[in-house]
């Protein structure tokens, strides 16, 4: 199959939906599809990286279109010559608003495919629903807005059974399948990786407690809650440091600049800023290097735990004790006290309690890193691209049947 990729934002631009789509691509690649990703200027391609992985030396990587500067009205040219450049027969949109600049112009691109003759299949994944701007007091309009594109694509992905579950109360006329992401880290430190060395490079004492937390802060994160546990587990007289793994705001989400400056002023208030270690953007072995390093994975999330989070998908992979609030739909994979301990959202003093509770129980952190290396094993790109080349499969099948009966 010829597949083509709609991404707001794609490597070596920071992002998880940029690095779902570049995993998701390169495993399809390995089942033998061709892929192009159309994508922000703002996006190198593959080959001109530089601080690539390894593994992207091994397997070879999507051909990208950095062609799109602004993701208004004007975007849907590009794709229209895109697709029919490469005669794709699948046109897949990677759905998250703030990548497309929250302008409404993809919400409305699966429609004006609709009005094309000749046209691929689309799909589209919601990474999360948050809605788009359009103007002060929109809010109705806005839940409308998002909808549009799952009601005019030929089958709708969802990531998450919480989105899974909004999706399926909206009663969509076409296919709606829930297919998980990966993680985007792959546990690969560089060659010669000496954990112990490592720890006292970051400055990192051999009785300290080594948390760390993944991924770009925002409002939805609990960045306070974090820093208000970190506070509490020193007032306790717990030594412990924060590792903040990590670019710290990204490349699409403005309003992250603004959250990142209060988390710094809270940090200075609380007394922390020698506490924590901020590693900044780095190439992916080092930020595998850095999970490995910790002993404690925190993530505070306000709007629980989900499988829709890379930063969760990635502590997993790394087989890190994680501690992390309780999700807002029941999920039986998540084991609390066998692959990961929850916490209420918005309470440092339980999430203390949580991280105390695993220091003090060696059995419980190794009972936790084993649960999460198995629950990660669910999560495998390879298994994510056969599901979703599957679902290609039978939308190419029907379009065919309903051609050969008109």
């Amino acid at each position: 199959m010829r597949i083509c990729f709609v991404a707001g934002e794609y490597p070596p631009m920071q992002g998880g939906v940029g690095d779902c789509t570049h995993e998701l691509g390169r495993a399809l690649m390995q089942l033998g599809h061709q892929v192009v990703v159309l994508t922000s200027h703002k996006a190198v391609p593959a080959h001109r990286r530089q601080n690539t992985a390894s593994a992207d030396s091994i397997l070879a990587a999507p051909e990208v279109c950095p062609v799109v500067h602004d993701w208004d009205w004007a975007c849907w040219r590009h794709v229209l010559r895109t697709v029919c450049a490469y005669e794709s027969d699948i046109l897949h949109i990677q759905y998250q608003t703030a990548a497309y600049a929250m302008h409404p112009a993809i919400n409305f691109l699966p429609l004006r495919l609709r009005l094309s003759r000749q046209r691929p299949r689309v799909l589209i994944t919601f990474h999360d629903l948050r809605v788009p701007y359009l103007f002060p007091k929109a809010g109705v309009v806005r839940r409308w807005i998002t909808r549009l594109p799952a009601r005019w694509s030929d089958a709708v992905i969802a990531t998450n059974s919480e989105d899974y579950e909004q999706l399926t109360r909206v009663h969509l006329p076409n296919t709606l399948r829930l297919i998980p992401i990966g993680s985007n880290i792959h546990p690969q430190p560089p060659p010669g990786y000496d954990r112990a060395a490592w720890r006292r490079h970051l400055g990192v004492l051999e009785d300290e407690v080594l948390l760390c937390y993944f991924g770009f802060l925002n409002e939805s994160k609990g960045g306070e809650t974090l820093l208000r546990s970190l506070a509490e587990l020193v007032r306790r007289g717990r030594r412990a440091k924060l590792l903040m793994i990590g670019g710290q705001v990204g490349d699409s989400d403005p309003t992250n600049v603004a959250y990142l400056e209060r988390i710094k002023t809270l940090s200075s208030k609380l007394g922390l800023t020698e506490l924590i270690l901020w590693t900044g953007y780095t190439p992916p072995e080092q930020v595998s290097a850095n999970f490995l390093a910790a002993d404690i994975c925190v993530l505070p999330y306000r709007d629980g735990v989900s499988y829709r989070r890379g930063s969760f998908m990635a502590a997993l992979a790394h087989g890190l004790p994680i501690v992390s609030t309780q999700p807002r739909t029941p999920n039986p994979t998540l084991a609390d006290g066998e692959n990961i301990l929850l916490v209420p959202a918005d309470h440092p003093l339980a999430t203390a309690d949580a991280v105390e509770k695993l220091v003090s129980t060696p059995v419980l952190r190794t009972q936790l890193a084993r649960g999460a290396l198995v629950l990660a094993k669910d999560f495998a790109w390879d298994h994510i691209a056969a599901q979703t080349a599957q679902l290609y499969s039978e939308l190419l099948a029907s379009s065919s049947v309903r051609r050969s009966m008109s």
